[in-house]
């Protein structure tokens, strides 16, 4: 499955949205801490990838996770772009001069009490990344393909304070992708009108 990014495009919101948003299962209520992530579409000959992160085991929040490079809003931060961008290069170095952006997903409200705005873009090779070792285990690419087709999609279970909470999984090789960026992707793929079943 190919995708055509002026279709991508297409889909996205172009600036970020009071009020449109995805509520993960079991946040609802929480304080909400604004944050933002880049989700960046490689420009690869052979087909186009999404480049993923897994965070350190020892960090506080998500830690072990599979994620988009990204994080808290700081004060200084002009907008959810700004944060997205600079969290880009402080956890994994890619620079701003190799990302255009193409627009935005709604605002994603986990579990844990985050509000993110996913910024989706572009990303030109070649570059090299520098990972920064407190945040970030690895970086690694995952077929775009892969990831918006929902046959990859899998809805898994688990308790979580109290009750029964709902997820999606697009486990990849030795990465069990889930949670927030399984959500994310899944918001892509049904703005794409590609979601099944």
């Amino acid at each position: 499955m190919s995708v055509d990014l002026e279709r991508l495009r297409a889909s996205l919101l172009s600036a970020p949205a009071d009020g449109d948003f995805v509520q993960e299962d079991g946040g609802e209520g929480l304080p909400l801490t604004p944050a933002a992530v880049l989700f960046p579409i490689v420009l690869r000959e052979d087909g186009h990838t999404v480049l993923l992160t897994q965070r350190t085991a020892h960090l506080r929040d998500h830690a072990g996770q599979i994620s988009f490079p990204g994080g808290r809003v700081e004060a200084a931060d002009k907008s959810p772009l700004h944060t997205a961008l600079r969290e880009t290069e402080e956890e994994i170095g890619l620079p701003r001069k190799q990302v255009e952006i193409l627009g935005y997903l709604p605002e994603y409200r986990t579990g844990t009490g985050f509000r993110v705005t996913p910024v989706v873009a572009l990303v030109t090779p070649p570059f090299e990344l520098a990972l920064d070792p407190f945040e970030v285990a690895e970086a690694f690419e995952v077929p775009l393909s892969f990831l918006l087709d929902p046959a990859n999609h899998q809805r898994h279970s688990l308790h979580y304070r109290g009750a029964l909470r709902h997820f999606f999984a697009m486990p990849y090789g030795d990465y069990f992708i889930w949670g927030a960026t399984a959500g994310m992707i899944r918001s892509l793929t049904e703005r794409l009108g590609l979601h099944g079943a």
